[in-house]
Formats: structure tokens, C-alpha cells, sequence
């Protein structure tokens, strides 16, 4: 087969999975979540969302040898540190509002850490191996052992992030006894993501296509970055919000996606269908935990929230109603309000205005 010839079939699968694609977008929209189209308002216009570029910058390097890019604003010498994991296809700013809300709200007893997992951010590529949730696992514990090397943890990590939190669980069970006092879950799950809303994703029509076109001409896709973003950015966008949201919210989101490489897309596409970090789930039995849930979640149903805070006795367990996949950073009063009643549990902050604590929040 020629050159021409291999190109000319190579872009036609790349063009079959782009249309695959968007016919899965619209069964995806089936599914339940719905955001409100045009906005009724953009409270966020005039939002800083680039914060955290003025933090401490630092560098974590895993043991194989992945550069991890950290940022971190409060006391050096806090005697507790909070990590925040984020999710799949997002960076440390999908965080921004933790981060421009809780440092004030914590104040000087309290660092924030944050940084962006492997493939994702400003954080260095790794190869296509080693991109699973127990490899992400073992990326946590680096970054609490070099950035976080003293001092009580509290962890909390949303979506893939939640699933790195419980993998480092799973491999360090001795650390998490010694240092970590409490530890947020977020919109995540243990186990048996395959038979939950993430399924949705991971055999529709859009994913599938995708693959075939990232797998049969990866230059093309790479090269292609708006089609690219026209695939993945609406399936994803989808399931993040639902009901009202601030059209600056919804491009910032957007953007993030837009930046995750599509070779990193690809490689934690696989780690999803084989997570299972259940063996964690007895180190985190005696931990104050914020397990947290939205109603309109395709990716991870709040069932997995409830199973989640079931398997842990010290959880308190936090539904969104109103919210979706990314209810942080919809809704990040509420997450933070819970956030701070984990630390008041943890015993990190002393009990001040808290918000009623209930299962059901937003509407």
C-alpha cells in the first residue's frame, strides 16, 4: 500500500470516528443532564480564573522520572496541608474557587498545595503505560513526600483525582495512618465505574469513534486540534453541568479540556475501565471523609457516592441535587462549606458558621 493510499484510509477513519462522535454527544444529552441555553446570567465575567499563575511554584519529579508542576499559597510552615487532586481532563484550576476562597477562610494554620497530574496541565507527558490510577497513586504519595514532607494531610481529590487518593490509600496505608487526617472524595468512586454512568462514556458511539481516529492517524487528530475539540469538548461539557451556568464557567471548563493532550485522553480512557481501588477503602475507615454527589452526574452516579460513604463509617455524605459532574466549581459555596466541616472533624480548624449538613442540597 502506498503512502497516499494508507493516509487517504487513515483520514477516513480519523473522519468516521469524528461523525460516531457526534451522534454520541446527542445520546449523552439523553441521558439526563441539561444545561440552560442562552445564559440567564455570566456572574462570572469578570472572574480571575488564572489565580493561581501568582502562587509559589514548584516541582515535584515522580520515581519514574515525570516532572509534576505544584502551586501553593498559604503559611510555609502551616502544620496542615491540603492537597487538592483534580479529575480527568481538567488542571489545578478547576479548583480556582477553593483556592481563592479557603486560604482567607482557613487562614494561617492551613497550606494549600495543588498540582497537575501526569499528561495534564503544565505537568510533564508521560508514556501511554503509565497512565493508570495506581501510577497516579504513587504520584500523590511523591508529591506529599517532597512538597508535604511534614505535618498532618488532608486530601481531596475529584473525579480521577478521588481515584488517585484512594490508590495512594490502597499502596501506602502506613502514611495514610501516620499523616492524613481527612480526605474529600468528590464526585468519584471505588470501584465499578464500568457499570455506572461512566459506561456511558466509555462504549458510546463518540468514545468508540474516537478511539478508532486517535489510533488510526494520532497525527492527524494531534494535528486537527479543532475537530478534536468538537469531538471530545461537547461530550465531556456535557455531563460537567446542569441547569443554569455562567457562559465564562462553561469556556473555562471548555478550555481546560481543549488542552489535554488527545495522547493522555486516550491512555486514561483504559485506566478507568480498570480502576478498582476497593482495597483502600479499609485505611480510610477510621479518616473523617467528605463523600460528595450530584443528582445529574452521568459520569459518576451518586450511587457510587452512597456505596462509597457506606464502605466508610467516619464519611459524611453531601448529595447535589442540582448539580453534575463538576459541581465545584458550580456550586462551590456548598463544597466548601463541606470542605470545611471535614477540616472541623479532622480537627485542622475550630467550628465557626456552618452550613446545615444534609443529603440533599440544590434543586
Amino acid at each position: 500500500m502506498t503512502g497516499r493510499a494508507r493516509t487517504a484510509i487513515q483520514g477516513g477513519l480519523a473522519t468516521a470516528g469524528v461523525v460516531a462522535a457526534l451522534a454520541g454527544v446527542h445520546a449523552l444529552r439523553r441521558a439526563g443532564a441539561s444545561v440552560l441555553w442562552p445564559a440567564r446570567r455570566d456572574e462570572y465575567r469578570d472572574e480571575d480564573f488564572g489565580l493561581i499563575d501568582a502562587d509559589r511554584a514548584g516541582t515535584v519529579v515522580t520515581d519514574d522520572g515525570v516532572a509534576l508542576a505544584t502551586r501553593s499559597c498559604g503559611p510555609r510552615d502551616a502544620s496542615v496541608t491540603v492537597i487538592f487532586v483534580h479529575g480527568f481532563c481538567n488542571t489545578m484550576e478547576s479548583f480556582h474557587f477553593q483556592r481563592r476562597d479557603l486560604e482567607t477562610r482557613w487562614g494561617a494554620s492551613v497550606r494549600l498545595l495543588l498540582f497537575d497530574q501526569r499528561g495534564h496541565g503544565r505537568s510533564a507527558a508521560p508514556s501511554a503505560e503509565s497512565c493508570t490510577v495506581a501510577r497516579l497513586g504513587r504520584d500523590l504519595i511523591s508529591v506529599i513526600e517532597s512538597a508535604a514532607p511534614t505535618g498532618r494531610v488532608v486530601l481531596v481529590g475529584h473525579s480521577l483525582g478521588g481515584m488517585a487518593v484512594l490508590a495512594a490509600a490502597a499502596h501506602a496505608a502506613d502514611l495514610f495512618a501516620a499523616r492524613v487526617v481527612g480526605v474529600g472524595l468528590l464526585s468519584t468512586a471505588a470501584a465499578e465505574v464500568t457499570e455506572a454512568g461512566l459506561a456511558q462514556l466509555l462504549r458510546s458511539p463518540a468514545i468508540d469513534g474516537f478511539r478508532v481516529a486517535a489510533h488510526a492517524a494520532p497525527a492527524l487528530v494531534q494535528a486537527g486540534r479543532s475537530t478534536t475539540r468538537h469531538v471530545i469538548a461537547p461530550i465531556l461539557h456535557v455531563s460537567s453541568y446542569h441547569g443554569p451556568v455562567s457562559p465564562t464557567l462553561s469556556r473555562f471548563t471548555t478550555h481546560m479540556i481543549d488542552d489535554t493532550p488527545v495522547e493522555t485522553i486516550v491512555a486514561f480512557l483504559r485506566a478507568f475501565e480498570l480502576h478498582d481501588e476497593s482495597a483502600a477503602l479499609p485505611t480510610l475507615a477510621g479518616i473523617p471523609t467528605l463523600v460528595l454527589g450530584a443528582g445529574h452526574d452521568l459520569v459518576i452516579p451518586f450511587r457510587n457516592s452512597r456505596a462509597l460513604a457506606r464502605a466508610l463509617p467516619e464519611s459524611e455524605l453531601l448529595r447535589l441535587d442540582g448539580a453534575a459532574h463538576m459541581a465545584h466549581l458550580q456550586f462551590p459555596d456548598i463544597v466548601n462549606d463541606a470542605l470545611d466541616r471535614l477540616l472541623i472533624r479532622a480537627g485542622v480548624i475550630e467550628p465557626g458558621s456552618r452550613a446545615p449538613e444534609s443529603e440533599v442540597i440544590g434543586g
